[in-house]
């Protein structure tokens, strides 16, 4: 899965350990999922997105649906 966690981050000034408390999770979930390596439950993209003021598909995407964008 794709992310553009770490940019919404970012650009509303939250820290890794900040989103993390935020959400319920530990510092390494925020980061594991930063880089690609964790996908998380539907309930904490939700999370995530809500803390982040954005939309889910705004944030995670998969590599195949961006595939199949591409091929039309």
């Amino acid at each position: 899965m794709k992310t553009s966690m770490k940019e919404y981050r970012e650009k509303n000034g939250i820290t890794q350990e900040q989103l993390a408390k935020k959400v319920g999770v530990a510092r390494q979930t925020i980061l594991f999922m930063e880089k690609g390596k964790y996908n998380p439950s539907l309930r904490l993209a939700y999370q995530i997105a809500r803390e982040l003021h954005a939309k889910i598909e705004d944030i995670f995407s998969f590599d195949d649906e961006e595939k199949e964008h591409q091929k039309t």
